[in-house]
């Protein structure tokens, strides 16, 4: 079938994006429950910058769920803000505590091991609320892409350039950055978040936006992990919140803070997260 001449892609740009004002009298629950599955021996902080810049992004609710031998250190290192909670031992609970929310991001820190592999695909093929797949979350998901295309709801994917090489099976350099996110996102009908210098992000319907937001000094672990978070965080508050790019944009924005804070060398995915609050308040206050 002729999918038709491909749309030019937008430039990403402060102008496009408006938060609305919060009615004086919402509570919480107007502002999305937020599931996240992350963290593994090693990688507890990939899980707690994820659910800090969720926190940030205004979500009514976040609970992070990690592995009982990591819940110590992540319920010490987490904001007071966010409900940590230990696997239970049956999967289906963990399926369950996921319904419950509007949105949940699955894979910052989550390592490749037996049980969190089987949850991803559990809850990438179960749930029906939007899911944002993640760091070892893509790289699970790249092996049963079958997954990914039969799920119901919305599914944003945030692949840098070596994991959406697996994701795709291209080879490395990527030549054609936008032609070849626009094509896996219409293929698996996801919204294809290809992160690096002027992240790419490509919808179903064949339409793209290139940022200009960021610097060199997002160039550090952990700062994917904030964009999946706030990502996460703006998903689940559904009208209140933005779309794929929106949060984008925040991102590279609260990025570009911190640089003028406290420049590129010495600035930390922390300080990006604690700018997300200002960069939000410039599309807040445009109304």
């Amino acid at each position: 079938m002729d999918k038709g001449p491909d749309r030019p892609a937008v430039e990403a740009e402060r102008g496009m994006f408006r938060l609305p004002p919060r009615p004086r009298d919402s509570h919480k629950g107007d502002y999305g429950r937020l599931f996240i599955l992350a963290g593994s021996r090693g990688y507890t902080g990939a899980a707690a910058l994820c659910a800090r810049a969720a926190v940030r992004s205004g979500a009514g609710l976040v609970t992070l769920a990690v592995p009982e031998d990591v819940y110590p250190i992540l319920a010490a290192k987490c904001c007071d803000e966010v409900m940590v909670w230990p696997w239970p031992e049956d999967d289906g609970a963990v399926v369950e505590k996921a319904r419950g929310c509007d949105a949940a991001v699955i894979g910052p820190g989550l390592g490749r091991g037996e049980r969190g592999a089987r949850l991803v695909l559990a809850l990438t093929g179960e749930l029906t609320c939007p899911v944002i797949l993640d760091a070892d979350g893509l790289n699970i998901i790249s092996r049963h892409i079958d997954v990914l295309d039969e799920r119901a709801g919305d599914t944003v994917l945030t692949p840098h350039d070596g994991e959406f090489a697996r994701l795709s099976g291209c080879e490395l350099p990527i030549g054609d950055r936008l032609g070849a996110a626009r094509d896996f996102a219409r293929a698996h009908r996801c919204t294809l978040v290809l992160k690096g210098r002027r992240t790419v992000t490509a919808f179903p319907d064949g339409s793209c936006t290139v940022n200009s937001t960021g610097n060199p000094g997002m160039a550090a672990g952990g700062s994917g992990d904030a964009l999946a978070g706030l990502l996460g965080g703006l998903t689940a508050q559904g009208r209140y919140g933005l779309r794929a790019d929106g949060a984008v944009w925040i991102h590279g924005r609260a990025g570009d803070l911190a640089a003028v804070d406290k420049g590129e060398y010495g600035m930390t995915p922390s300080d990006l997260i604690e700018q997300i609050p200002y960069a939000m308040k410039e599309l807040a206050e445009r109304g």
